[in-house]
């Protein structure tokens, strides 16, 4: 049972509330409505009739003033309802209709992590809750999380280092661990369920002797208003008694009176008649007020009679109920047991299993073992046959210095004669090796030679990209010519229409698309050759044909002409 001074419980809230406001859009203008996260939760009512009744709560509450703390009370009354998780997935499959038009595209709420959240909410309804939200400050700011609680200690990473070790027995080690979580938890709730049990059976016992006291009170009361209608109906007879004989009595002084009156003996009779009738009466109104008493203690009787009979229906009710939760109980008691049982009988499997493989590991580690031992005599049998290859190789080569000696003697011996044989079997032995290794560095030389073929490939490429570059720098250079020329060609333009305004004959320019070739050289245009109008002449020629210029009249500037042009200018001006 956890209960509001639970301090995860706290920050599980605060981690929620954050959740639910993530992405929650603002209100537009300064008279606009504020999006608030309990308009959103007001909505679930309309799915859930459930949620209807906490609701209701929550907007009853007189110590909740704002929105918000609405909302934070109403989630809290949602856990102890152990409906949360439903409620939020009820948002959800109605978020088009619900959750839309109060949060922004990347809220929280409208991704699909929303939906691994009230999964994980799931998990919660095993838990019980019992926050008092009255006396809780839900209107204020929720505090801070302390996150010292949730960090992992040095042991834990200790612990892992020593579990590598032994990284096959993780899976069963965490069944076990899972098993017994499962078992203790079990327990657990026996516990608590044996808890309420013994709670319940005390206030039963108690209920019951309540119940006995107050059947005894009601009995006593049942007494008490017989005698006093016994009492009220004896009352009732004697003050019967009682006017039967003042009538009598009247009428026997009422006759008196008539003898007296008639004898006319005295005038004190008279007197003593109406002090009679005045003591009478007297006594009749005391009596009638004895009566009116009488009669409310009889009705405060019944009324508390009534009263006795409503509270004993209400106990009898209360007990059944009271009944049936024990017998409920005591059927989940039972189911718990059974699951005891169960995980109790899982726990002995596994620990027999665990023996089991316990038992199989020890046997590998004594095979381990033993295959290390054994390893070890074969590295100490290695190195002793390296050893005595190279005593032989010595041999060798002693022998071989002795079979050029005795060849060189031409005397051949039988013992000569194995030796050199086994000399020529070790050559051979090493011939093929040197011969693998020639294979080797051909299959090297051969990668190297592709290598290089790839060099010279790249390096090919790498010329013709330079070629590449450098034209592509060649006809960027003459895109910049030509746009030299054809700011030149503007600035002729704007000659030929000053030259226009003040003199008349005005040479007449050739047409563009008429000249394919100079005028003078008959060389054909091209990218790089390109057009010049001669302001002379107004003919079409190339760079080299026309690249003197005159001062003409009309114009500061010198102008280009061709040669043609030229000479003649200069032949004027001498």
């Amino acid at each position: 049972m956890l209960d509001s001074d639970h301090l995860p419980l706290h920050h599980f809230f605060i981690v929620l509330e954050h959740v639910m406001r993530h992405g929650l859009k603002p209100k537009k203008g300064l008279l606009g409505p504020k999006k608030e996260l309990w308009d959103i939760l007001q909505m679930v009512e309309k799915y859930s009739p459930e949620a209807a009744d906490i609701t209701a709560s929550v907007r009853d509450l007189p110590t909740v003033k704002t929105a918000m703390g609405r909302a934070r009370a109403w989630l809290r009354l949602a856990l102890m309802q152990k409906r949360l998780a439903d409620y939020l997935r009820i948002l959800l499959e109605h978020r088009e209709d619900t959750l839309e038009e109060y949060f922004e595209p990347h809220a929280l709420m409208l991704n699909e992590e929303a939906v691994i959240i009230t999964g994980l909410l799931v998990g919660l309804n095993v838990v019980d809750c019992n926050l008092c939200v009255k006396e809780e400050d839900l209107d204020s700011q929720q505090g801070v999380i302390d996150f010292s609680l949730y960090l992992r200690g040095s042991n834990s990473s200790n612990d892992i280092a020593g579990n590598e070790n032994n990284t096959n027995n993780e899976p069963k080690q965490r069944h076990i661990n899972t098993m017994l979580d499962q078992k203790n938890y079990i327990e657990e709730l026996n516990r608590h369920l044996n808890a309420t049990v013994a709670n319940l059976q005390a206030k039963v016992e108690s209920l019951t002797t309540t119940n006995a006291l107050m059947k005894e009170d009601l009995a006593i009361a049942k007494n008490t208003m017989i005698q006093l209608v016994e009492e009220n109906n004896q009352l009732k007879h004697a003050l019967g008694q009682d006017i039967t004989k003042d009538s009598r009595m009247k009428i026997t002084e009422l006759q008196a009176d008539e003898e007296e009156k008639r004898s006319v003996k005295s005038v004190t009779s008279d007197r003593s008649k109406s002090d009679k009738d005045s003591e009478m009466s007297k006594a009749l109104e005391e009596e009638r007020k004895k009566y009116l008493e009488m009669q409310k203690e009889l009705d405060l009787q019944i009324s508390l009679k009534a009263e006795m009979e409503v509270a004993m229906k209400l106990l009898e009710k209360d007990i059944h109920d009271k009944q049936d939760t024990i017998i409920s109980l005591r059927r989940q008691l039972d189911d718990i047991k059974l699951i005891n049982l169960e995980m109790y009988k899982k726990l002995q499997e596994c620990e027999i299993s665990l023996k089991h493989k316990t038992e199989l590991i020890a046997k590998l580690e004594a095979k381990t073992e033993s295959m290390g031992s054994t390893i070890h005599q074969l590295d100490e049998k290695l190195q002793e046959d390296k050893l005595t290859r190279k005593n032989l190789e010595d041999n060798a080569r002693t022998l071989g210095q002795k079979a050029t000696t005795a060849e060189k003697k031409a005397v051949a011996a039988e013992g000569d004669l194995r030796i050199e044989r086994e000399w020529r079997i070790s050559l051979q032995e090493s011939m093929m090796r040197d011969r693998d290794k020639i294979s080797s560095l051909t299959q090297e030389v051969e990668s190297l030679k592709a290598i290089g073929q790839k060099y010279l490939l790249l390096q090919e490429e790498q010329h013709i990209l330079k070629t590449k570059y450098s034209e592509a720098q060649k006809t960027l250079e003459e895109v910049g010519a030509t746009l030299s020329e054809n700011k030149l060609q503007l600035a002729e333009l704007l000659e030929k229409e000053s030259l226009a305004t003040t003199t008349e004959e005005t040479p007449t320019w050739a047409n563009d698309k008429d000249a394919t070739a100079c005028a003078t050289c008959n060389k054909e245009f091209n990218i790089t050759r390109r057009k010049h109008h001669c302001r002379m002449c107004g003919l079409i020629f190339c760079a080299a044909c026309s690249d003197k210029t005159v001062a003409l009249t009309g114009n500061t500037k010198p102008v280009r002409v061709c040669g043609a042009c030229y000479t003649e200018a200069v032949r004027h001006t001498e």
